[in-house]
Order: structure tokens, then sequence, then C-alpha cells
């Protein structure tokens, strides 16, 4: 019987790519493209009445060293559509060697409506991931996108020491950038988590950004929004700028639950009331 603990050689390694597109329809869109791979699901729940959502899943149970996850989604002009996925995304201790890679590409027509709402990140000590969140939009095109990470558990009592993470989001509209957010975070940062200019003793981050047309309008909303989160007592920190077609507020806590009842406000908000993803269970 071979001993697991002498084997060597590659490691088994997750891979998985996902891809959906919509085209527009009364209500929103409707499905023209799903393909699944791997470990990478796609999900279509069922929503009378609302705006379809694409729901996307690692089944894997998380992220580590060399896995590869690829998720995608398109729409034509005019549609309307919501992204997220299933629970929040773990990535775990790797050994040496290269690190997760998770690529996101998000396509929208003229005209196409995207809110593009991921749950969270956990990093694990020891992770290790490169990720790329890369959307291309056309002219008149809408998008709502955020990213959450959260720097391990705070029930367990974890302190992350060592991490490997380079985090980048891209927008381009008729091909030219107009929002690069590059996110890098090691063990020298993590050695003054709590310093100011860092994470100022918070570990869980989100940044929320809308593209669109106007949308600098709805900073003084926003920024009501946000106030009335900030001076609950939960520890929440935001602030919100605007500027060209572009709103981005970034949202900072010491755990996950408070930072997500701040975004669920802020998301009312910005999406005029809609109704959060179903997954989006607290």
């Amino acid at each position: 019987m071979l001993d697991g603990s002498r084997a060597t050689g590659r490691l088994q390694r997750a891979e998985g790519r996902a891809h959906v597109a919509f085209a527009a329809a009364p209500g929103g869109a409707r499905l023209t493209g799903l393909h699944q791979s791997g470990c990478a699901k796609a999900m279509l729940p069922r929503s009378p009445g609302r705006v379809p959502e694409a729901v996307f899943l690692n089944t894997s149970g998380g992220l580590t060293a060399g896995d590869r996850l690829t998720f995608a989604l398109d729409l034509a002009a005019g549609a309307r559509a919501v992204g997220t996925t299933q629970t929040a995304e773990r990535a775990y201790a790797s050994l040496e060697g290269p690190a997760a890679d998770v690529r996101t590409d998000l396509s929208l027509a003229s005209g196409a409506s995207l809110d593009w709402l991921p749950q969270e990140t956990i990093l694990f000590e020891r992770a290790a991931m490169n990720r790329r969140t890369r959307a291309e939009l056309a002219p008149g095109a809408r998008l709502l996108m955020v990213e959450t990470l959260v720097l391990g558990r705070a029930a367990m009592g974890e302190v992350l020491r060592n991490v490997r993470l380079l985090d980048r989001r891209e927008v381009v509209r008729g091909g030219v950038p107009v929002w690069i957010d590059p996110v890098e975070i090691g063990a020298e940062a993590l050695a003054r988590a709590g310093d100011p200019a860092l994470f100022g003793g918070d570990r869980a981050f989100s940044t929320v950004a809308l593209i669109a047309d106007g949308a600098e309008d709805g900073l003084g909303p926003a920024r009501d929004a946000l106030a009335g989160v900030t001076g609950d007592g939960q520890g929440v920190r935001a602030v919100a700028s605007a500027w060209n077609g572009r709103l981005v507020a970034r949202l900072a806590a010491p755990d996950a639950f408070p930072l997500r009842r701040a975004l669920r406000s802020l998301f009312a908000t910005l999406r005029g009331g809609a109704p959060m993803p179903r997954v989006w269970q607290d």
C-alpha cells in the first residue's frame, strides 16, 4: 500500500471553468449560453418577476496552491442580470508551489446592466492566491461590483501572519481603462496589521464600485447609507467618492458579519431597493 505521507510528485489540483451568457428579454434577460467543466459550476435559480441570477460555485470546497478557476458572465445589448457566488470562497494553506489562480471575466454590451455581487473570500494562514477580475463595458453599460476579503475567522481567534495575495480588478469601457484597483497582501503587511495606513486592526474589507453614466449622482445617497451603518456601534468604517461616471466605496470592519450588514444597506441604496440574491443569507 502506498504511504501517502511519503508520496512524491505533483499533487492533484482543482480546475474548472463556468460561463453564462444572457440576452435581453422582458423582465431582464434570457439564457443564451451555459458551460460548466471541472469543479466550476453555475446555477440559475428560478426567480419569477425578478432580474435573473447566475450563481457560481466552486465544488472543490476551497482553493489551495495550483488550483485554477475561471468564471465568465456575458450580457448582450440591453440585458439585465445579477451575478454572485453560492457561498464564501475559502483560500486554504498552500504547500510551496504556484498560487491558486482565479479569473473572472465580465462582458457587458451596450445598455446592459450587471450587479456582480460575489460573497466574501476568507483567507487562511499560508494561503496563496492570484485573482483577477476584468470587466469590459460597451458605451451605455452599467456595472455594480463588490469584492470582499476576510483575514481569518474572528470567532476562531485566527491571526494571519503569512499569506500571499495578488488581487486585481480592471474595468475597461470601449477599450479604455476606467478603473484599476490592485491589492497585494503579504507577511510584511500582516506584521503591521494595526497600522492605520494598512488594516487599522480590522480584518474584513470591501470595495464597491459603480461604473455607469451618471454614477457620481449617487454619491450623496451612498454616503447617507454609509453614515447609518458607521454610527451603530458595530465598528464599521467607510468612505465613498465619485467622479466621471465612477462611484467607489471602501468599507472595513472587525469581522465579516457587521460588514455584510453594511453592504446590504449600501446596496439597497445603489440598487434602488432591489432584493439581494437569495444566497446572501446571514
